[in-house]
Formats: C-alpha cells, structure tokens, sequence
C-alpha cells in the first residue's frame, strides 16, 4: 500500500482513523457534565494538534534520525508565517500559494542556516541554531518593521488589512479558505448529551499531517534515512569510509526546516496574523520537548508528544480557581478549600509545573518517551519480549 509493507500500512491507517475519528476520540465527557473540562474536540485545539504534529515530526527527522539537535527550529516555523500573511496580503486568502510559499522560503532559510551551522557538530551545532533563530527574533520584531521596508510589523505582528491589494482576490470570501471552503466553518452534530464539532481547517490541517506523516515513514525506511542513522551512530567512523556526510546532514536540517515552514503556514492559514514570538527561543524548546517527550527516532512520538504538551497548554491552563471549588462543593468547606490550595499551584497559571513534572517521571522512567510506555504496555497484554517487537521506527530508544 503507497510502497508500504504490510506493518508501516497498518501505522500509516491507524493515523488515518484517529485523525478522522479526531472530533469523537477528543470529546469522552458530556457536554454539560463537570469533566466537560477536559474535553479538547474544539477547533482551535484540534488545529494546534495536527499543526505542531507537523513541527514535531519535521524536527524528528532532523535530531530523532541524526542526533543533531537544534534549539532554532521556530524561526522557520515563524518565517512560514511571515511568507503566508504576505501572500494573503498581496494575492487573496486562498492557502494553497501561501502555504507553498511558506515552504519554499523556509527551506531556502533553512539552506542558508543549515549550511553555516553544520560546518559544527554538538554543543557548537545546537548553539549556533539558537543563535540564528534568536537574530531572527531580534531581526523581526525590529529591525525588519522599519516604516522605510516593513516586512513584520514589529511587535504589533503582521496582519491582513482591508486597504491590501489581494490582487487575485476576485469575489473569494474576505477569509482565509481553501478554494472557497472557509477554513473557520464549523458543523456541530449532537448526539445525546454530546456536541460533536466538525471544522474545516481541522480537516484541512489533518491532510497535509497525514501527507507530512506518510512522507516521513518513507525517508525512514529509505537508504536515505538509514544513512541519517549511521550518522547519529558514529560520524566519525562514517566519514572514513569515504563517505562525505554533511550533504546528508545538510538535506536532513532543509527537510526539517520545509517541515517547520509549513506548520508555519499552516498557522497562518487558520488565524492570518504572525507575530515574531512564534521565533523565540520558547517556541524552539517547545518542540524539543515534545519529540523528546513522544519519543525521539520513532514516528508516533513526535505527534503524540505535541498533542500532550498542547492539551496541557489549553486545558490545564484554563483550570482556575472557580472552576476547582465547583468541583469539590459537595464536600465540607474546609476539606474543598485545602483541596483546591493543594491543586492550586499545579493548574491555571501553574500548569508548567505539572507539565514538567511528568516531563521528568517520563525521561527518568521512561527514557524512549510514550512511545516506549505503549510498547511496554502492549508487551505486558501480548506477553512478548521487547525484543520480539519491531516498533514502528529506531527500535533504539534515542539518548
């Protein structure tokens, strides 16, 4: 299937089925029940899934097959912003020219960036990423939103106005779409208790991660990437067999960064703003921690550590301190206020507190992320061996 054998086919449905059945598997809880909380089938959410998805699996590929990691992955995610508002600007809000410009200018920042920083390796290498990306920033939020050639629009951050040109713009609607279906349309289906959201540029989104996906389980399997794991196993040793590495490496961080790019993009196209705080050196360990998270050299690990880190962003964040006292109001006053003082610091603004202590019990106890504790799990149910197993990437748990 697609060049598939038949165990990558069976991954590459199962993403398929749970991108679809997104709506349904993110919505457990009844809409008016107390847990209604913790449901995450809402567009917005959704989007942010399936988009950092993108960011994750691009960047997998760069430190999950390589072992080069770079702390400067966020300027291409905010230069595919940048590309996309201005084709919004210039031509209509039809995605497609922006999100393939979106592309082809992060993969060209990417060249120019990966051909300087891999002339070192390590440390030097991750230092030299987040140097980039940081002059970016800077680049961004000042230099470049000078009145005489404003390309960012400073701090204030880059916006479609009314006043643009569009020149392409003809009777398409005054919103961003996909040859005339509004990416903000929405569909609810209620089914008992349950309210079912069905968005456009959820599915819209979803699409270019299953294509994103399928195009990394191939580089994966290919000589390519098995080249990229001989790197990541002993450069050195590599190199002497004759073998000239960096054009590898160099591919490897372009590919990556075209990835970053259209997540970018893929921003843009469902809120038309960027701003330079996409490029700060925040959002390049945001996606550090998600592949390390999900499981760096695997496939599934990227997507599910985005997912996890966004849920906690959106939902914990959003648990205050009202929200905790009607949860435990039927319990005597005392007893609900020392509950909601105890879970207090771990949610609303605190929520990076918890986020970070699982983050630590995650690497302590499970070095290879969740990817590794589902193939735990599923040992423990089949009785297998994890030798017996063939996990859907790098059997190796990356380091």
């Amino acid at each position: 299937m697609f060049g598939l054998d038949k165990k990558d086919a069976r991954t590459f449905l199962f993403v398929i089925a749970i991108t679809l059945l997104a709506p349904f598997i993110l919505n457990p809880f009844p809409t008016e029940s107390a847990l209604a909380q913790f449901n995450a089938g809402y567009p917005d959410l959704m989007q942010r899934f399936v988009i950092f998805g993108i960011f994750a699996i691009g960047f997998n590929i760069l430190f999950g097959l390589t072992g080069y990691l770079s702390f400067g992955h966020a300027a291409f995610l905010g230069v595919g912003s940048y590309a996309a508002v201005w084709m919004f600007k210039l031509l209509s809000f039809n995605i497609i020219p922006a999100i393939a410009l979106s592309i082809v200018v992060a993969g060209l920042f990417s060249l120019a960036i990966g051909y300087i920083c891999l002339r070192r390796s390590g440390i030097y290498f991750s230092i030299l990423t987040l140097a980039f990306a940081q002059m970016s920033f800077a680049m961004a939020y000042s230099v470049l939103s000078n009145p005489s050639f404003n390309l960012t629009n400073g701090e204030t951050g880059l916006q479609v106005y009314a006043s643009d040109p569009q020149y392409l713009k003809g009777n398409g609607p005054d919103i961003t779409h996909l040859f005339g279906l509004e990416m903000n349309s929405t569909t609810t289906l209620e089914i008992g208790a349950w309210a079912f959201q069905f968005n456009a540029g959820f599915y819209v989104c979803a699409a270019f991660m299953i294509a994103a996906f399928y195009i990394a389980l191939r580089i994966f399997r290919s000589p390519f990437g098995l080249m990229l794991r001989a790197i990541k196993t002993n450069q050195t040793r590599l190199n002497y067999t004759g073998l000239n590495s960096r054009p590898y490496m160099l591919a490897a961080f372009v590919i990556s960064g075209m990835y970053a790019g259209l997540a970018g993009g893929l921003l843009a196209a469902t809120d038309p703003l960027a701003g330079a705080e996409r490029m700060q050196w925040t959002a390049s360990g945001e996606v550090v921690l998600m592949t390390i998270l999900g499981g760096a050299g695997t496939l599934l690990g990227p997507v599910l550590g985005a997912a996890f880190i966004k849920y906690f962003e959106n939902i914990f964040s959003k648990i205050n301190d009202t929200v905790l006292h009607t949860w435990f109001s039927f319990m005597p006053e005392s007893i609900e206020n020392l509950l909601v003082a105890i879970i207090h610091p771990f949610v609303g603004k605190g929520w990076h507190l918890t986020l970070g202590l699982m983050f630590m019990l995650i690497v302590i106890f499970l070095p290879g992320g969740l990817v590794d504790g589902g193939m735990r799990i599923w040992n423990r149910i089949t009785g297998r061996s994890r030798t017996q197993t063939d996990p859907v990437a790098d059997p190796k748990p990356a380091e």
